[in-house]
């Protein structure tokens, strides 16, 4: 039998990894965590899902500031914000949390920690910097970067990804944004509320275009409404420099316009982080996506698993880590576990949030699902109305069994919120369960509890039953006809 110098190689230290990693040391396994950039983390932490959700409180607090009247508070003059103090308390955050990620506390789990860019020798070895480390089983964990457009001008124009943004030196006057999905929408609404005048240009018909036109029809306008001017279904042709400004020049149908602006953040997406390993060279396959996986992340490959957004699949942190405890169910536990992204929860954190589990509507009618909707308004629940958060709405979908299948959730905390909906539909409860658990008053939560409850009082109280109960009870029926 051969042998190995580890039990499990893992190239890339996101969540996946490192989430494959952790559990794989504490289980005994002897585990080698590569990774090539200077810390343990991941873009998440460096680039994504940290420093933006810090940024975006940072801009919902400017904008509070700004708003004390809608609150009975006398108005005040606020300053423009100095980025760097934005910048500088990005970096706390994220300097806090490394401490979770840090390579000292992956060592006393028992996983060794290499920085540095590797490459497949062999299906079972790869060598770093002229060093060979083999094992019996791989985990290609090397997330994604900014999908970056064939676009004329742009290698010959300056512009920003999410790699950049974070760490400007001072505000934009304004930004031009090339692309309409979470990353460029999010960034948008942060940008435009500390003072950036900001353009978002998209070449779909709709933002945010995984989700349900009525949920993103709602985001734009509250955009529009704070100073984020759209160009949708626009085909961008080509950017340059005048003078200090970017110039964007766009056709939308027959007709070519431009934009300008002091900065230029594009935000078109993600590509896999596969190049230099030589995958092609031990018979790993992938394609523009990702690697080709089956249902328990294997590659073609066996004993070589993928995980994180080079799966091509979902690209949110907790998807990365679910597949990260996939791939470690498969490889060290040996207990067969297939993927499953059927209630697979994804948010954008605009200001209102958007939420969203199982189908939706655009989904549903894809697959020839048919399906029955329930809303329910936030400007009905009373603490939306105490914390002067009207907008959005809860939409169930259920299917012809009355059993739920998809849940979005536009509103304050949306987020949050949908975690009730995590734990409803993994666990099938029913939604008699739901309606009927007590909710505290007034919380945000009871909007959950209402919009269940709203399907079942169709059924406890049609007039079917009303008659039932006069009979069998001898009801005397409404006391008032207004």
């Amino acid at each position: 039998m051969a042998t190995y110098d580890y039990d499990m190689g893992i190239i890339g230290g996101g969540a996946a990894g490192l989430t494959a990693a952790a559990g794989a040391a504490r289980a005994g396994a002897k585990v080698l965590i590569v990774e090539k950039e200077k810390a343990l983390g991941g873009d998440c932490l460096h680039y994504g899902c940290v420093p933006s959700k810090t940024l975006i409180r940072t801009a919902k607090i400017y904008r509070l500031m700004q708003n004390g009247p809608l609150f009975g508070l006398p108005g005040m003059t606020v300053q423009r914000p100095d980025f760097r103090q934005i910048a500088a308390r990005i970096r706390s955050v994220i300097d806090t949390i490394q401490r979770h990620d840090s390579e000292e506390r992956f060592c006393s789990l028992g996983a060794k920690v290499e920085f540095g860019s590797p490459t497949f020798t062999d299906d079972h070895t790869v060598n770093l910097d002229g060093r060979s480390y083999s094992a019996r089983s791989w985990v290609i964990s090397t997330g994604s970067s900014a999908a970056i457009p064939p676009i004329e001008g742009l290698k010959e124009t300056p512009y920003l990804t999410n790699r950049e943004v974070f760490s400007l030196e001072e505000l934009p006057e304004s930004m031009a944004i090339i692309g309409g999905g979470p990353i460029g929408i999010e960034l948008a609404q942060a940008f435009a509320r500390l003072g950036t005048k900001v353009t978002v240009v998209e070449f779909l018909p709709n933002i945010l275009s995984a989700d349900d036109s009525d949920m993103t029809d709602t985001v734009m306008d509250l955009l529009k409404a704070e100073g984020v001017e759209f160009h949708l279904g626009s085909a961008v042709q080509s950017v340059r420099n005048v003078g200090d400004e970017r110039e964007v020049t766009f056709t939308k149908g027959d007709q070519t316009q431009s934009v300008r602006a002091k900065t230029l953040l594009v935000a078109t997406g993600r590509r896999p982080n596969l190049d230099g390993l030589r995958l092609e060279d031990i018979g790993v396959s992938t394609t523009k996506k990702g690697l080709v996986l089956d249902e328990k992340l294997r590659t073609t490959r066996r004993h070589i698993y993928g995980a994180g957004d080079v799966t091509g699949t979902y690209q949110f942190t907790h998807a990365a880590g679910y597949e990260g405890g996939v791939v470690l169910s498969n490889a060290i536990f040996h207990f067969p576990r297939k993927i499953s992204y059927t209630y697979l929860p994804w948010v954008t954190y605009t200001d209102p949030e958007l939420a969203s589990i199982g189908m939706n509507e655009k989904a549903a009618r894809a697959k020839g699902i048919t399906y029955s909707v329930w809303n329910e308004a936030f400007g009905s629940n009373d603490r939306s109305l105490a914390e002067g958060e009207l907008t959005g709405k809860i939409k169930m979908l259920l299917d012809e069994k009355e059993k739920p299948i998809g849940v979005q959730i536009l509103g304050p905390q949306a987020g949050d919120l949908l975690g009730e909906w995590v734990a409803v539909m993994n666990g099938n409860v029913r939604l008699s369960t739901l309606a009927s658990a007590v909710h505290p008053y007034p919380t945000l939560g009871e909007i959950n509890k209402r919009v269940a409850g709203d399907f079942l009082s169709t059924k406890i109280f049609s007039e079917t039953v009303k008659k039932t109960l006069k009979l069998f009870f001898s009801l005397k029926g409404r006391a008032c006809e207004g």
